[in-house]
């Protein structure tokens, strides 16, 4: 079947003028304007957004389809803007980002730092699914991290997960029975030399879990559960 022919309208458009035209719209927003409304949106949503995301901000003006016509891309742009695209972040450009976050820190960059920098930072599990631990990815990217900062890192981040399944701190009892069906899990008496055995090792323990959940937005009460 032979194509059909454009409508008389399209037909009629003299190239020349549309070519002006389309680069009058594009010429709207320049580069960085178009970056900074970017940013504005990760910083609104807490994460770098999808153009699904963006088109939906009420707050920014741009059309996703303008940031393509500028950068190439969607994600070429997130980049130029340091948005590290969600799905499409590499393993070099992860640790750049956390080498970027520990120069302007002046330290080594922990969880909670990561959670306070989001929009431009990817998520904390991005790390682990990508290195298997924050603290591999940290060593990768060139930061001194012992042995047993990991290992606390990784049993923090369990305490965290097991304290939401059961709505409250976890108790040595919970941990014991936690691990009983995980064999992943460090084990409670692991934890518990972690701190050398004393005299509210696992208080202790609690306490630091506590920090974390308040961290990412979840209170804890003083007995011990979580606010929903």
């Amino acid at each position: 079947m032979a194509p059909k022919p454009p409508y008389r309208a399209v037909a009629k458009i003299d190239p020349a003028a549309l070519a002006s035209f389309q680069a009058g719209i594009r010429k709207r927003y320049s580069n960085d304007q178009i970056l900074a409304e970017l940013r504005a949106s990760a910083e609104r949503l807490g994460r770098s957004p999808t153009m699904r995301e963006f088109a939906a901000d009420s707050e920014t003006s741009v059309h996703p389809q303008t940031v393509i016509e500028h950068f190439g891309s969607w994600n070429e742009a997130k980049r130029k803007a340091g948005l590290v695209p969600r799905r499409f972040a590499t393993r070099e450009e992860l640790l750049e980002l956390l080498k970027g976050l520990g120069e302007e820190l002046g330290r080594i960059p922990t969880a909670r730092d990561i959670e306070e920098h989001r929009g431009r930072m990817p998520s904390k599990s991005l790390y682990w699914h990508t290195f298997g631990s924050l603290a591999s990815a940290l060593r990768e990217a060139g930061f001194d991290v012992p042995v047993g900062e990991e290992r606390l890192e990784r049993a923090l981040e369990q305490g965290v997960e097991l304290a939401r399944a059961l709505g409250r701190l976890p108790k040595f009892a919970d941990w014991a029975d936690a691990r009983r069906e995980d064999e992943a899990m460090l084990t409670e008496w692991q934890i518990y030399r972690m701190f050398e055995g004393r005299k509210g090792a696992w208080s202790t323990f609690q306490f630091l879990i506590g920090e974390r959940l308040s961290a990412a937005g979840t209170a804890v009460g003083s007995d011990g559960r979580l606010d929903s």
